[in-house]
């Protein structure tokens, strides 16, 4: 499952630690709350308003603490248009790690009906979201399934140490995620990556690893060399597409490696 998401670096958004109020969210993404699908749709369109998800959600101690929408051109369509939620649960929002709901949809035909589940590193500001074992959530049916299923895999991570050959070639597989032209290489190395921007990321399991790498190659910073020998600074990932991409990437990368070790 992937994520139909293309929202450009200035895209509306709003971002709380605090649960986002429908007022709140209105004023950012007023095309969550469109009572009916854009007049362009035909009868065969089937409408899922994302206000009534947004609330069922809530029943079950999600509340919303980020929005956004993207930016159109026709003005008849912003109350329409492509829009994300990210949801967790209210006692976790400022937690170092918690599990989430990333929902997008659109009423314009732009965006497919698509809930991701997925954890967030508060303390790096990057989102994450997961993979194929996590994606399908069935909210209320199923409450927090997902989430705690996000939580088994994190534990079975951090039971897993890696060598230092295993981490440098974890390393190498992230960097072709995020430098995957053949003619460019990377401008920075697999031990820059790895290198720990916090005490407790300093640990050698497969978590910590993993959560090095994904927070050097989006926050960037890092000094590097160009392909043509120029020094340059990376930059972070800025685009919520791209965020999206990526992260959901390694931790798809970070996954199979916990499956081949355990």
């Amino acid at each position: 499952m992937q994520l139909a998401s293309r929202f450009a670096s200035r895209s509306p958004s709003l971002r709380s630690d605090y649960p986002l109020s429908d007022g709140q969210i209105q004023r950012v993404a007023p095309s969550i709350f469109a009572d009916a699908p854009h007049e362009s749709r035909s009868e065969r369109y089937s409408y899922i308003p994302t206000a009534a998800v947004l609330t069922e959600l809530r029943k079950e101690g999600f509340q919303p603490f980020m929005v956004a929408q993207t930016r159109v051109r026709n003005e008849d369509r912003r109350d329409y248009t492509k829009h994300m939620i990210r949801l967790r649960h209210a006692s976790q929002i400022n937690g170092a790690e918690a599990n989430e709901i990333v929902l997008l949809n659109s009423h314009d035909g732009t965006s497919s009906y698509q809930m991701l589940a997925g954890m967030f590193r508060f303390v790096c500001s990057n989102g994450l979201v997961c993979g194929d074992t996590v994606a399908d959530v069935r909210v209320p049916h199923k409450g927090d399934v997902a989430g705690e299923r996000v939580k088994e895999n994190r534990d079975a991570m951090r039971a897993i140490t890696l060598n230092d050959g295993e981490s440098e070639v974890f390393a190498r597989a992230a960097l072709a995620l995020k430098y995957d032209d053949p003619d460019k290489p990377a401008p920075i190395t697999e031990s820059q990556i790895l290198i720990p921007r916090r005490f407790d990321d300093r640990r050698p399991d497969l978590w910590s690893v993993f959560n090095r790498t994904q927070e050097n190659l989006t926050k960037g910073g890092l000094s590097g060399r160009s392909a043509n020998g120029r020094r340059q600074r990376t930059r972070p990932v800025q685009g919520i597409d791209s965020d999206v991409r990526l992260n959901r990437a390694l931790w798809l990368l970070a996954d199979g490696l916990r499956q081949l070790k355990a």
